[in-house]
Parts: C-alpha cells; sequence; structure tokens
C-alpha cells in the first residue's frame, strides 16, 4: 500500500501541475504551453512570467490550440496543450483525433476543471463526457490523479512519455494521499488499502471520498479494498482481475457519466474475465445541473456515506 493522508490540508492539483511544468521547463527548453485565453485558469501565470516565449496563447480558439500544439510537436517541441476540460475535448474533438490521435504526435493535452469543478457555471460547463469519447481513440492515453503528489509524477511522467496523453486535472480541492516519493506508472493501478469483501475502484475527486467510505465501512466489519485507478487507458487488467477474484464484488466511482467512463472499462474487463458483482458511480447518463461540485457529487451518491451504502447494497448481490 503507498497511502497516506496527510493532516485536512486540501491542495488544487493544477497548482501541483504548475510548479512541475517550470520545473521541467527550467532542465528542458522543448517544453513548451499553449492555452486558450486559459492563463489564469490553467495556473501558468508563474510559466508565462518564466518563460514568455514558450507559452502560446491562442485565444478561444480550441480547435486552432490543438492544430498548434500538433505543429510544435512535430517541430521537436513537447508541447502542454491547456484549457477547460470541457472545451479542450468537446469543442475540438475532431483536431484531437485526426492531428494529435491519427497523426500520434507527441502531445500533452491537459483537461483543467474537469468532471463538475465547474459546478456553478452548469452543464456547458460540465466536463463528464471526456473519458468516454477520449477513451474511444486510438493512441491516447488517460490519466486522473488522485491528488497533488500523484499529479506532478504525471506531469513528469507525461513530459518523458513518447505519444499523446490526456491529463485529466481538477481545480476541486483534494488531501494529500500518497508518498511524496510516488512515482507515477502508466497502466497501474494504485491499492491504496487492503480489503477481502469487495473492491472500491476510483480516481480523480473521487479517491480520498472512497478512502473515506472505506473507514465507514470498517465500522459495520466490512474490508474494503480501494484501489486508485489514475490510469483509465490503459487499465491494470491485473489489478482488477485480482480485485474481481480476491473480493467477489467491484464498485466504481468517478465524475463522470457511468457511460463508457471508468466504470464501463473495468466492467469490459469484469465481464471478459472474472464475472463479480458490479456496480457503477457516477452521473447517471443525464446533464447534471447547477450547483458546486461537492453538491453535485453527493447529489449523486458519491459521499463518503452514499459510496459505502452502495457498497453495502452491492454485498447483498454477492451473498
Amino acid at each position: 500500500m503507498t497511502a497516506t493522508v496527510k493532516e485536512s490540508k486540501l491542495y488544487d492539483c493544477r497548482d501541483a501541475f504548475s510548479a512541475t511544468l517550470v520545473a521541467m521547463a527550467a532542465e528542458n527548453n522543448a517544453i513548451v504551453a499553449v492555452c486558450n485565453d486559459s492563463v489564469g485558469s490553467s495556473k501558468l501565470d508563474a510559466f508565462r512570467d518564466a518563460y514568455p516565449q514558450r507559452l502560446i496563447n491562442v485565444g478561444i480558439a480550441e480547435q486552432t490550440m490543438i492544430g498548434v500544439g500538433a505543429g510544435l510537436a512535430n517541430g521537436g517541441k513537447i508541447p502542454f496543450v491547456c484549457g477547460a476540460a470541457c472545451f479542450l475535448t468537446g469543442r475540438a474533438l475532431e483536431q484531437i483525433k485526426a492531428d494529435v490521435a491519427y497523426s500520434n504526435t507527441n502531445v500533452k493535452l491537459v483537461g483543467i476543471s474537469s468532471g463538475m469543478a465547474y459546478g456553478n457555471l452548469g452543464p456547458t460547463h460540465h466536463s463528464t463526457e471526456d473519458f468516454a469519447w477520449i477513451r474511444a481513440i486510438p493512441n491516447i492515453a488517460i490519466v486522473a490523479p488522485c491528488d497533488n503528489i500523484e499529479t506532478a509524477a504525471a506531469v513528469a511522467f507525461a513530459a518523458e512519455y513518447e505519444g499523446p496523453i490526456f491529463l485529466r486535472l481538477s481545480r476541486t480541492g483534494v488531501p494529500q494521499l500518497l508518498l511524496d516519493d510516488h512515482v507515477f506508472e502508466l497502466g497501474k493501478a494504485n491499492r491504496l488499502r487492503d480489503g477481502n469483501d469487495a473492491t472500491v475502484i476510483a480516481n480523480g475527486t473521487l479517491t480520498h471520498r472512497a478512502m473515506a467510505a472505506a473507514e465507514l465501512l470498517a465500522l459495520k466489519g466490512i474490508s474494503a479494498r480501494i484501489l486508485n485507478m489514475a490510469s483509465v487507458k490503459p487499465l491494470d487488467e491485473e489489478a482488477i482481475v485480482c480485485a474481481a477474484e480476491e473480493t467477489g464484488a467491484i464498485l466504481t466511482c468517478e465524475e463522470h457519466t457511468i457511460l463508457g467512463g471508468l466504470g464501463s472499462a473495468v466492467a469490459e474487463i469484469v465481464t471478459e474475465t472474472c464475472p463479480v458483482p458490479m456496480k457503477r458511480l457516477g452521473v447517471p447518463g443525464i446533464f447534471p445541473p447547477t450547483g458546486s461540485a461537492e453538491f453535485l457529487l453527493d447529489e449523486f451518491g458519491m459521499s463518503p456515506q452514499g459510496i459505502a451504502d452502495a457498497a453495502q447494497q452491492l454485498l447483498k448481490r454477492k451473498a
């Protein structure tokens, strides 16, 4: 296990992204940033101040932004293309497919304020479909870090990784779960808590809620295994099969629609290898309404108590 909860401080993962990018740029002149009039929300202020010639702000033109990023990659640069996840992936999906994935260019897509982090701006700004449509496109890896430590590690990994990758970052504060020296591995899950009765698989802003749910379940004598599945594509198939075989029930939690995201990806492996009772927690195939991310997660059954309740219902099916 590699989990630790460091006090009750909440971290904005964008800060870890920004600090890591600036530090890497000092060592590697090929690293550049591209954004869509989102210097502030992407936390690129420090990068702009340190390397003004290496930040390209295309304005509110996401399709152009992807094309510029692909061109920079073809010219030998390592572009981190940053923007609100809802617009980065939705508005520029054709360019992501053709200019980045089909061409297999070395572009790092950074979806900022993903999920329902822009909650008070409503359904137009929710990004609860990005796992699904990016997952369906070949060649692009997908990563949703659970805390500040994993964000920094994933950004460092992305810079060295040869090929397209989508980093899904939230602005919602989360506690630190992983050790300071954590090293990110694509396609590998982190077992944050051992358990034999059921497995909860989560990522991003849901991982710490899953950990809290495990504490509630422990009070009822239920032993829940917690897997942090930051790598959505590729998935850690070995960890999923092991969880199915050893715990006999799997609950997934994600700040995303239940259609085509983490839960669907896990279910594809489970049904083909070791069918066990499963439940997917997420947005139930609707446009999430206006409200804070915390409120909406709770409303969709993803409070720690909601996750614990869902796990207990799942265990009834296991019996």
